[in-house]
């Protein structure tokens, strides 16, 4: 009897004892995911506002708003000739017109697709150069591509004629430009070859100056050369105008497809007050009493290195074909021990055609033999022009006149200023087109630096040279020593024999002098 409760109360403690490990794990399985959360994001180590997918759905447009945000604005949708901005910032929208089709006929056509800028190339824009050209507002080098020198050019024509300055050509811009250049019938015109067009003489330019010092002139190195300056083009283009022509080898009465450039002795279109040059735009322009613009050239100015002068000064001479100084003692590149050289005249004298002396000591502006370079590259402080451009100013103005620099070393003073009825000043007297003229006036104060600048210099232009010091001899050199006359020779010591008949004798004369001859010549006849 005892046994049997035994047993019982054993058997359910061992039940209750296998039953309690399930139990638990049910109740486990129901409250392990409500503590999931709080553990999984630190965890994580993520806030739960760094999911925009999840947190920020965008919703989708209500049909009522879709209309509105598609259909575009009538006033917004840009005209035919105002400004469509392509992808590149500052560049204008293709217009459909490339360099290589450039043709005579495609030029004359005068099929127009404005707007026409930055960017751009073909006839549109050799047309609207060549108008640029003609009306005075010349861009260097006709090459029928768009450039900072015809954006300066149709930005300034548009503020003086009272136009919006885009420096872009739309079609009000195009009929201006037209009425102020004449439009002529033909762009491209055919034109017979005179015998002053041909003339020469030709001859290559040696890289080395004092190779170079020893030609009879500066000459153009080809035909071709000489023809892409009279009709103010690059050589390529006027190749592109003349298809399968030989430049170099025409003849007087040979036909060929040029420019039809500005007339070189037109008359003047006003009187030029002043000289007014810019020094971040890279360009000149001549001015009236009133400050109407005249003349505006696209123009090569100094470096940060050598700067361009800051301030006002004046022409004091005007010389054609001029001889040039290759002072190395002024030039930063070349050896100051390397010899001077006097470079001849010529198209291709480092000076150009035309030098036009400054009041500044060694500055003056000039023409260049590199007139592709003209508003893209940096001279040493004078003023480059092409030399189409240079000869065209030299016959218009007159010594005397006012130049003002700015924004040459300051660069707040960049744009030059424009004053009425500048008060003239005498001419002076003529100067030597070469590295020692100076003028006796000092050069006017420049009151835009806090301190006097040193003259920075010019090597186009040589300046007076001073006799360098000897450093060779430190102290004078003795005398030299005469080693033609022997010092006598000891007596003899030998005692035992004197010839004392020849202590009394007197001296023997010396010999004569030969007598003179003809000088021997330096080669045989």
């Amino acid at each position: 009897m005892i046994d049997r409760p035994r047993a019982a109360l054993a058997a359910l403690t061992l039940a209750c004892t296998l039953a309690l490990p399930a139990f638990a794990r049910e109740a486990g399985a129901q409250t392990r995911p409500a503590a999931q959360p709080a553990v999984l994001p630190a965890a994580r180590a993520r806030p739960p506002v760094r999911r925009p997918p999840a947190a920020r759905p965008v919703p989708a447009p209500t049909p009522a708003a879709r209309p509105v945000a598609a259909a575009p604005r009538p006033a917004a949708r840009p005209a035919a000739d105002t400004a469509r901005r392509s992808a590149t910032p500052g560049s204008l929208a293709a217009n459909g017109e490339k360099w290589e089709q450039i043709t005579p006929e495609v030029v004359n056509a005068g099929a127009r697709a404005f707007p026409i800028g930055r960017g751009h190339s073909g006839a549109s824009v050799l047309r609207v150069q060549l108008l640029l050209d003609r009306a005075y507002f010349s861009t260097g080098m006709i090459d029928g591509r768009w450039g900072k020198n015809t954006t300066n050019a149709v930005q300034w024509l548009q503020t003086r004629e009272g136009l919006p300055a885009t420096g872009a050509v739309d079609s009000a811009t195009y009929a201006r430009l037209e009425e102020l250049a004449g439009a002529p019938a033909e762009l491209v015109r055919r034109h017979a070859l005179t015998a002053e067009d041909v003339r020469g003489p030709f001859a290559p330019i040696p890289a080395n100056i004092y190779e170079h010092a020893r030609l009879r002139c500066s000459c153009y190195e080809s035909l071709g050369e000489k023809l892409t300056e009279l009709f103010h083009l690059r050589r390529d283009l006027l190749q592109k105008l003349n298809p399968g022509v030989k430049l170099d080898s025409l003849a007087a009465g040979d036909s060929l497809n040029v420019l039809d450039v500005r007339d070189m002795s037109a008359p003047p279109a006003g009187k030029v007050a002043m000289l007014l040059i810019s020094g971040p735009d890279n360009y000149l322009q001549a001015v009236d009493s009133t400050g109407r613009i005249l003349y505006h050239f696209a123009a090569t100015l100094g470096s940060t290195f050598d700067p361009s002068p800051e301030g006002d000064f004046r022409v004091v001479s005007v010389h054609e074909n001029p001889w040039w100084r290759y002072q190395p003692k002024i030039l930063a590149s070349v050896p100051d021990w390397k010899p001077e050289a006097l470079i001849p005249p010529g198209p291709n004298n480092s000076v150009g055609r035309v030098w036009m002396a400054l009041s500044a000591p060694h500055y003056g502006i000039h023409g260049t033999k590199s007139p592709e370079t003209i508003g893209y590259a940096q001279s040493a402080g004078c003023v480059r022009l092409t030399n189409w451009d240079v000869m065209f100013l030299s016959k218009r103005l007159a010594p005397g006149v006012p130049v003002q620099f700015r924004g040459t070393r300051t660069p707040a003073a960049a744009t030059p200023a424009r004053p009425a009825a500048p008060t003239p000043t005498a001419p002076a007297p003529a100067a030597r087109a070469d590295s020692t003229a100076r003028d006796t006036a000092a050069p006017p104060r420049d009151t835009t630096r806090a301190r006097p600048a040193l003259t920075p210099r010019d090597t186009t232009r040589a300046r007076p040279v001073t006799t360098p010091r000897d450093t060779t001899r430190t102290r004078p050199a003795p005398a030299p020593r005469d080693t033609t006359r022997t010092r006598p020779a000891p007596a003899s010591r030998d005692t035992a024999r004197r010839d004392t008949a020849r202590r009394e004798t007197t001296p023997a004369p010396r010999p004569a002098a030969p007598a003179a001859t003809a000088p021997t010549p330096t080669r045989t006849p």
